[in-house]
C-alpha cells in the first residue's frame, strides 16, 4: 500500500517535468518595434534604417517585426525619388515595413505614384503609431 502515494507523487512530478519541457520548448515571442519618422532630414531617416538593421542583426530578422511610419515633413523620404532610395530598398527587402501617411499625403498633395515603391498605406501615421503601442509594439524615435 505504501508504494501507491510514492507513484501518485511520482507521476505528478514527471508531468510537471512534462509540461514544463514543452513551455521550455515553445519559441519566443516576436519583438516588435515601430519607429516614428516625421524629419523630412536624410540624417535622421538614415538614423532610423540603421537602427532597423541594427535590431534585426542583435535579435534576429526572423524574430522581429519593424515598421517604419512617416508623417508630416518625413514622408518626403518616402518619395520614389527620396534621397534615402538605396536604403528604403534594403529595408524592404530585410523586410522592414515602411508606411506612408495618407493625411500626409493628401495635406501635401502627394499621390500613390509617387510614393517609392513597396511602402504601404494607412489612413493616419499618429494614430497607427498609437495603435501599435496599445498593442505591445516597442516605440522609438530617433
Amino acid at each position: 500500500m505504501r508504494r501507491r502515494p510514492f507513484l501518485l507523487l511520482a507521476g505528478l512530478l514527471g508531468g510537471t517535468g512534462l509540461l514544463a519541457g514543452a513551455a521550455r520548448a515553445a519559441p519566443p515571442p516576436k519583438q516588435r518595434v515601430v519607429i516614428q519618422v516625421s524629419d523630412a532630414d536624410p540624417g535622421k531617416w538614415q538614423l532610423a534604417l540603421n537602427n532597423a538593421r541594427n535590431i534585426q542583426a542583435d535579435l534576429g530578422r526572423d524574430n522581429v517585426e519593424i515598421e517604419i511610419v512617416a508623417y508630416g515633413p518625413g514622408l518626403d523620404m518616402l518619395k520614389a525619388e527620396s534621397k534615402v532610395a538605396g536604403g528604403l530598398a534594403a529595408a524592404l527587402d530585410s523586410s522592414v515595413g515602411l508606411i506612408a501617411c495618407e493625411n500626409t499625403m493628401q495635406n501635401r498633395h502627394v499621390s500613390r505614384d509617387e510614393i517609392y515603391a513597396g511602402v504601404r498605406f494607412v489612413p493616419a501615421g499618429v494614430t497607427h503609431i498609437m495603435k501599435r503601442q496599445t498593442e505591445g509594439w516597442a516605440y522609438i524615435r530617433p
